[in-house]
């Protein structure tokens, strides 16, 4: 029986720097360079490090590369391989090209890799030009031939959209065909659902399968009185710890910060954003 730990990350809005544009003037890879550094100085030791998506915000072939060089310098800081998926904040064409070193595409961006014999599913929910996100027929027929056999220490999914119903947050912050996903994940072995996307810290259960919806490294969003939507600097991180035949355990640990307030929104403007 192996016990395997990962670092679940989400939520970056990474973008070089001197961009222009919403979040890009707080340099919000300082902080995922901060994370790396952490992990290696408290020594966690992960097999890998798992982004769920917004790797950067509304980025360029120039941002995917050097978000490239930022995860690629802490992966070898710590010693462990890094994997992403992507979010509505995302584009595929500039991700494969920047980050991926490929031509550009909008093909849907998925894998499975197995690492000390865990099984990692990455899966695109992001929907081109929609806040909200959709796994398409095309991955979810995918999904199901890979679950057909199983992983030596069982399985975990990572998307960026979460499957649990999240209290409070607009109605597209959820995956559109969650039940779908749902019921291709049922009876197999995988015994977690890793996302971000709502910037809150999440902990809960699908269809009886753990389900874990991060806050990220960039900002929490909280909803006041006055109903407006607030982006606060917030950091933290996921130490998850996946045992065969006992189930998974999930630390969150959350990194200092200013704690004061990026934005406010409206909330009826943010929905109208969407």
């Amino acid at each position: 029986m192996k016990t395997v730990k990962f670092v679940h990350l989400t939520d970056t809005h990474m973008n070089a720097p001197g961009k222009d544009g919403l979040l890009a003037k707080f340099q919000l890879a300082d902080k995922v360079a901060q994370v790396f550094r952490y992990i290696e100085e408290t020594k966690i030791a992960p097999a890998f490090v798992l982004i769920t998506g917004d790797l950067t915000h509304e980025g360029d072939a120039e941002d995917y590369a050097y978000i490239r060089q930022v995860l690629d310098e802490g992966s070898r800081m710590i010693g462990a391989p890094v994997h992403v998926v992507l979010g509505n904040h995302d584009h595929r064409g500039p991700f494969r090209e920047g980050y991926l070193g490929e031509q550009p595409s909008e093909e849907p961006y998925y894998y499975s890799h197995t690492i000390d014999g865990l099984r990692l599913i990455g899966l695109n929910s992001q929907v081109p030009g929609n806040h909200n996100g959709t796994v398409d027929e095309t991955q979810l027929a995918w999904l199901k031939q890979e679950l057909s056999t199983s992983a030596p220490n069982g399985t975990i999914v990572a998307l960026h959209h979460p499957m649990l119903g999240i209290g409070g947050m607009l109605g597209d912050h959820i995956l559109t065909n969650r039940r779908d996903i749902g019921e291709a994940l049922v009876g197999t072995d995988v015994v977690g659902v890793f996302a971000g996307h709502v910037h809150s810290d999440n902990v809960g259960s699908y269809m009886g399968i753990v389900n874990v919806a991060a806050a990220g490294t960039a900002f929490i969003g909280k909803a006041d009185a006055e109903e407006n939507f607030r982006m606060i600097d917030a950091c933290s991180i996921n130490v998850v710890s996946v045992t065969p035949g006992e189930g998974v355990s999930v630390q969150t640990l959350t990194l200092p910060t200013s704690g004061t307030e990026y934005f406010r929104f409206p909330m009826k403007a943010l929905a109208a954003q969407h």
